[in-house]
């Protein structure tokens, strides 16, 4: 008979992390094997840093470290700041050819999709250089029948963030933080793309912090339930 063991409990995975350990929690996850000079610790005190190791998510050995989507509703946030010539970004990934991105590089934030054998960016705009908070939000609620394009005039006039309108089972909201906490949406993107129904697989979504050019450091990362 297998031995008896006593129960263990395991402490709760915390929102956030903000780089402050010589070593990375255990729920934080990295495709296949990756080069340990790429991902570092004790570069920049307080920060995660990466160095490219290649220059796209779309193929498989692309540098991202990330963790684990655990709900339905969630928002995923980072601090972020590109090196001299870098990219780096916010992912959420399903595998190489279903994923989502809000990436900075010389002086250019966007959103970005890619489902399938199409890559778009969907909407960028000029920021001023330094540090900035990287945004994605996960919700199920006013997601709307499928249909072509979200170009559709909203109720005051205006047109609503680029993107396709969100058919479910979930919407994604990609933008960023300007410094005074508000959340600027460049993209609502339909979450049935980024699905083992749509698109195979068995791990499920990964939100993550991935640099395909240069280096770029993170100075916190939060995975939380909204």
């Amino acid at each position: 008979p297998p031995p008896e063991l006593p129960p263990h409990s395991l402490p709760p995975e915390p929102d956030r992390d903000d780089f402050d350990s010589p070593a990375l929690a255990p729920c934080w996850v990295q495709l296949r094997r990756q080069d340990p000079d790429a991902v570092r610790l004790d570069e920049r005190p307080g920060h995660l840093v990466l160095h490219a190791r290649g220059d796209t998510l779309d193929r498989p050995g692309a540098l991202l470290v990330g963790r684990r989507q655990r709900d339905p509703e969630c928002s995923a946030r980072t601090l972020i700041e590109v090196g001299e010539g870098g990219r780096g970004g916010l992912t959420v990934r399903l595998d190489e050819a279903h994923h989502y991105e809000v990436e900075v590089a010389d002086g250019v934030v966007r959103a970005v999709a890619r489902i399938g054998p199409l890559c778009h960016a969907v909407a960028e705009r000029p920021v001023p250089a330094g540090p900035l908070t990287l945004r994605m939000d996960v919700t199920t609620s006013d997601v709307l029948p499928p249909t072509v394009t979200s170009r559709d005039t909203g109720t005051d006039g205006e047109d609503p963030a680029a993107g396709l309108r969100r058919g479910g089972p979930d919407g994604l909201r990609l933008g960023y933080e300007t410094e005074a906490g508000h959340f600027e949406v460049l993209a609502e993107l339909d979450g049935r793309y980024l699905t083992t129904e749509v698109a195979g697989g068995f791990t499920g979504r990964v939100f993550g912090m991935y640099a395909p050019r240069g280096s770029a450091a993170f100075d916190w990362f939060e995975l939380r339930a909204v």
